[in-house]
């Protein structure tokens, strides 16, 4: 006999952790596809799309979606479910989805078009953020399974939700210039709406995949579903590592997505205004290749270094990249492939770090009783840092002189640089590292510091019906007294 779980049983625990978040994919072609889409709408409706900043309007409101999202579906993890959570994610996603392709103004304007797309990428973006506290949170409770290796628990969770975002990012930059190539220049109507209505079919393919889940087994002995949560207690301890993870994520997403939404633009820029729409598509293309050496790289050496400094490595050497790009922007711009590929590299660093270790660290730094709003706030702030990114890189560019200019070009990359290293000091000052089988860990000291300060631990999970025995949130206060449990 041997306690080593059978290959049946590893293949079945890694599938669950999948389960939970492949759904992200549905994130990156989402948000990767309003690149290629804004492309296709400058050209087949002209000045109203430029004059309204529509274009801006489009790529960002989704971003305001997936905030709201995080936020309402970080309680209702916790509060309803994990399963409730994802399964509600994936149908408003694919529902959205298919409603962007059919987006149409009365009387066939194209402001109402434009403005009935942006009304549904907001919805669509409350799906995806969803998908944050629900699926990944689920994903990150799957690693702990006895089935899992322990040397692999954060590889396996990497690559099941950032590998699949970034997965999605490069699928969303192939799927218009293969349908470009299918209905050629003349049907421009077509290969927007068809690019939108495709996210249709992961989420749909994932809601299958969900149907015969379970609540992780985390949340079932440690969830505080019947239970009044002692918020202010978990601020208490919580909120330093909340505050540090928030903070890196609002830095990262500021970097990461503007660079992504707007590198269609930067090629554009870069290949001299051409007009050719396969030159630019094909570009955005090999440089969303990036994001997957980054991000798989990343995956097989984050649990030998552990996720803070694998976090720190992939911020260093973003910034490093960053200021010799802003340094040799003339000598590299000179050859395309040249600044494709150390674009590329600047994309792909992101990934191996802060892509992949933020959602380790806000999910394993935080108990299962409230791992969904922890972990959905520090998204949140995450996505408002990627909407205000969105907002503030063309005046950021015209700021340092017009895209007309090498200073204008170089200015985001020499502001990206400089948010990597702040992001990476404050990692390493108040970002703690992370074990294997930490999450078990960290359920074991939440609930001895409850019961230090007279929370009643027995009502947690779902075992039994809970009613709150402890006193509320204003009588504890009176019983906290010096004791503190590390």
């Amino acid at each position: 006999m041997t306690d080593q779980p059978s290959m049946r049983n590893r293949l079945s625990g890694v599938s669950l952790i999948f389960a939970c978040g492949t759904a992200l994919f549905s994130d990156g072609y989402a948000n990767g596809v309003i690149s290629e889409v804004n492309t296709l709408l400058k050209r087949v409706y002209g000045d109203e799309v430029t004059a309204k900043n529509y274009s801006t309007i489009v790529s960002s409101v989704a971003f305001a979606g997936t905030v709201v999202g995080m936020l309402i579906f970080g309680y209702l993890s916790d509060k309803m479910g994990r399963k409730f959570g994802m399964m509600t994610a994936t149908g408003i996603v694919a529902f959205f989805s298919l409603l962007s392709a059919a987006s149409e103004g009365a009387h066939h304007s194209v402001g109402g078009t434009l403005a009935m797309l942006s009304a549904c990428r907001f919805f669509l973006g409350i799906g995806v953020g969803a998908e944050y506290p629900c699926g990944s949170v689920s994903a990150s409770e799957q690693t702990e399974q006895k089935s899992i290796s322990k040397n692999a628990q954060h590889r396996w969770f990497a690559l099941a939700t950032n590998s699949m975002i970034d997965t999605g990012f490069v699928v969303s930059s192939f799927v218009p210039l293969v349908l470009y190539w299918i209905f050629g220049p003349n049907h421009l109507r077509a290969v927007w709406r068809i690019s939108l209505g495709l996210g249709f079919i992961p989420a749909m393919l994932v809601f299958i995949w969900r149907l015969s889940m379970d609540e992780p087994e985390s949340y079932k002995k440690s969830s505080m579903k019947n239970v009044k949560i002692p918020y202010m207690l978990v601020l208490r301890r919580y909120w330093p590592s909340l505050a540090a993870i928030s903070l890196t994520w609002f830095i990262y997403d500021f970097i990461t997505y503007p660079f992504g939404i707007y590198s269609s633009t930067v090629i554009d820029n870069v290949t001299g205004g051409s007009d050719a729409i396969p030159v630019i598509f094909g570009w955005n293309i090999i440089i969303n290749l990036f994001y997957i050496p980054g991000t798989i790289g990343g995956a097989f050496i984050v649990d030998y270094i552990g996720p803070k400094y694998c976090m720190i490595t992939g911020l260093i050497c973003q910034a490093v990249i960053g200021f010799i790009m802003s340094g040799l922007y003339e000598q590299l711009t000179s050859h395309v492939a040249a600044f494709a590929v150390v674009y590329g590299i600047f994309l792909s660093f992101g990934e191996l770090g802060p892509g992949n270790c933020l959602g380790l660290l806000a999910s394993k730094t935080s108990p299962t009783a409230v791992r969904g709003q922890f972990y959905g706030i520090a998204a949140a702030i995450g996505k408002i840092g990627a909407f205000v990114g969105t907002w503030a890189f063309p005046p950021m560019i015209e700021a340092f002189g017009g895209d007309t200019t090498v200073r204008g070009n170089t200015g985001p990359f020499w502001v990206g640089s400089g948010l990597a290293v702040l992001s990476a000091i404050v990692t390493f000052l108040f970002i703690r590292p992370l074990s294997h089988d930490g999450m078990a860990e960290e359920d074991e000291k939440f609930r001895q510091y409850l019961d230090a300060h007279g929370f009643d631990t027995s009502t947690m999970g779902l075992g039994g019906a809970g009613s709150v025995t402890a006193v509320d949130d204003a009588a504890m206060d009176e019983k906290i007294d010096q004791k503190s449990i590390v």
